[in-house]
């Protein structure tokens, strides 16, 4: 091999693969059923893996969290995709309660993931990045339509969402009702 060249990484054998997507789903059925107090043990033994087989996939409890965090934002935001079909500020209002669902079942895991530096770590990046794409998609859809206001953005409409999904002791119905009080907001309303 040259100087130049850059080694690559062995893939994978499919074994070996099957092992790190059930250890990441145990991972996030676990994260979602018991919240941030869930042990790796726990984890390796609803993969039906060793705890020597999560630690060779993932050295640190952290590198564990992180894989599943992105992998849930990343089918978050794959989810805008299906509520493209509908009506523009159907759509918009469909995909941000369901991401405000997602957000309000998080807490504990983006919490501890935060507590090693906050919103500006690699994680937390490249998760906004995706929800920023898919977001931004809809609002201009909704915009475009008519039906939103124009210099809407996903930067607002996801702090709000966000803000509203992280309101303490608030139930489920109650969140719902105060999301969609927020998102009328939204709505274009011409001037006279």
């Amino acid at each position: 091999m040259s100087e130049t060249e850059v080694p690559t990484a062995k893939p994978k054998r499919a074994d070996a693969q099957r092992n790190r997507a059930r250890l990441v789903g145990a991972a996030r059925e676990l994260f979602a059923e018991g919240g941030k107090d869930v042990s790796l043990e726990a984890i390796a033994r609803r993969a039906d893996v060793g705890i020597g087989t999560l630690y060779r996939n993932f050295p640190t409890r952290r590198h564990l969290l992180e894989e599943a965090y992105r992998e849930e934002v990343a089918a978050m935001a794959a989810r805008a995709a299906d509520f493209s079909d509908q009506e523009p500020w159907e759509g918009l209002r469909g995909w941000l309660h369901e991401l405000s669902g997602y957000m309000t079942t998080k807490k504990a895991i983006g919490a501890e993931l935060m507590a090693d530096g906050g919103m500006d770590n690699d994680v937390f990046s490249s998760c906004r990045g995706m929800l920023d794409v898919a977001g931004q998609g809809l609002i201009d859809r909704a915009i475009d339509a008519g039906i939103v206001r124009p210099g809407t953005t996903w930067v607002d409409v996801g702090k709000m969402v966000s803000g509203i999904s992280g309101i303490p002791n608030a139930d489920p119905g109650q969140v719902e009702r105060i999301l969609d009080t927020a998102l009328d907001g939204l709505r274009y309303q011409p001037r006279d």
